[in-house]
């Protein structure tokens, strides 16, 4: 071991901040994309950003427009503009006005106010009631009857604890008849029985059919299990496509939607004037501006050719799916892709990202048209989608009184459709559908 100097020549990947700015512009959506332009116009001056351009998106854009002064003056508004934003009424706001209207001793309505504070966004209450006794200096009792009275108050099952006794107060409140006052002792006094499905021990215990149980949970899928959502108003989320899809006959066409992202141009005059300055650090700002704005020109470029490229590859490998329909969706990865177009697979990943295409068929997120493969008796391959569809064709059309089974559907799979797959699998798929397994999608009527 002894010191020296040695050369030794390697190669290797230099992640500029040119390159790492670059790769994160590829996957920006339109909205992250015009927010970026944004903030690089504050911090340089040679970057001109107009937000001027910016036009809403119409799926109507190519239809003939009509010429009279009504029809264009509606073609230049944005139609989400046209949607309503007016306040609606809060959870709070309505319970609060039904309280003018209720009897109720000034004690109480120094409570009732309270409780209404801490109703939770689904209309439910949970508040130990041992401390608002001590709290307000009063008696279990007291914040009983406070209680029974907010509960009285629409939507049915408000300021429930759980959700048997948000079903309990709505169930109290329809008619009485022999198969509501079924529903109230079951839910009452057999409410895990009968959530876990446990339906026979609990006809047994209560000497009754099986048809009779079914019937109350008909009725109880009736039932609100979230009595204060229907008073929740989010702002609603606009999807806006990236890519459009056109069809004329059996020809498709693809085109790159940018009209949501700004328009960059050079700020000539700014730099023609700083330009006559002798000062070097001046110069040497100006050369750095320069650089970085021309660095995002062609970033913005190449970004809308990769979506091109790889929206086109997509049409080109999923035909039946633009011209038949989703369930002709064929399997697809992304490392197909990269590896046909010379990119890395990270690359159309990034490309994919948050970005969605217009079809004639609807929108789709781009990444969604990449799906795995299914092996087939002809040794060929179908898409995860295809299987699922298939899966739920099938529990569509099932007997309700005898549901067929995972490993039924396996072999229905293979009878029918040539697809082989494993029961684990269709197990899978079904709870991704949202389907409860055969055993609770049995009826007893």
């Amino acid at each position: 071991m002894k010191a020296g100097l040695f050369q030794k020549q390697t190669l290797k990947l230099a992640m500029t901040q040119e390159l790492t700015q670059a790769i994160a512009l590829l996957q920006y959506s339109a909205q992250e994309l015009a927010a970026f332009l944004e903030a690089k116009s504050m911090e340089n001056p040679l970057l001109q950003v107009d937000f001027k351009n910016i036009t809403p998106f119409d799926s109507n854009m190519d239809r003939k427009r009509k010429t009279t002064k009504r029809t264009f003056e509606r073609d230049q508004k944005n139609l989400i503009e046209q949607i309503g934003s007016g306040e609606s009424e809060t959870l709070e706001e309505y319970l609060h006005a039904q309280l003018n209207s209720l009897k109720a001793s000034p004690e109480e309505k120094l409570i009732l106010p309270v409780l209404i504070e801490n109703i939770d966004e689904n209309g439910y209450l949970k508040m130990d009631r041992d401390d608002l006794a001590k709290r307000f200096g009063v008696d279990e009792e007291f914040i009983d009857s406070a209680y029974f009275k907010l509960q009285s108050l629409d939507p049915a099952g408000i300021a429930a604890s759980n959700l048997q006794e948000c079903l309990l107060l709505q169930l109290t409140r329809q008619k009485r008849t022999p198969a509501n006052q079924l529903a109230i002792t079951i839910i009452r006094d057999h409410f895990l029985l009968f959530a876990e499905k446990k339906w026979k021990a609990l006809a047994k215990m209560l000497n009754i059919e099986l048809k009779d149980i079914q019937k109350v949970h008909d009725e109880i899928q009736k039932l609100n299990p979230k009595p204060g959502s229907s008073f929740q108003r989010g702002k609603p989320a606009y999807i806006i496509p990236d890519v459009v899809v056109k069809r004329e006959g059996e020809e498709l066409s693809v085109s790159v939607y940018d009209a949501l992202i700004p328009k960059v141009s050079f700020n000539d005059g700014y730099y023609q004037q700083l330009s006559q300055h002798k000062d070097q650090e001046v110069n040497k700002f100006l050369q750095e501006k320069q650089g970085d704005y021309q660095w995002i020109r062609r970033s913005l470029e190449q970004r809308k050719e990769t979506l091109m490229k790889v929206s086109l590859k997509i049409i080109e490998k999923q035909p039946g799916f633009f011209l038949k329909g989703p369930s002709h969706l064929y399997p697809m990865t992304m490392r197909e892709v990269a590896d046909e177009l010379e990119i890395h697979e990270s690359t159309v990943s990034r490309t994919v990202r948050e970005k969605y295409m217009q079809t004639p068929g609807g929108t789709y997120e781009l990444k969604s048209f990449f799906t795995s493969g299914i092996a087939t008796t002809e040794n060929d391959q179908a898409s995860s989608q295809t299987v699922k569809a298939a899966i739920g064709n099938y529990i569509k059309e099932e007997d309700k009184r005898k549901p067929i089974s995972d490993q039924a559907i396996v072999e229905m799979l293979e009878d029918r459709e040539g697809m082989v797959v494993s029961r684990r699998t269709v197990a899978k798929y079904r709870d991704q559908l949202g389907i409860p397994s055969s055993s609770k999608r049995k009826r007893f009527d």
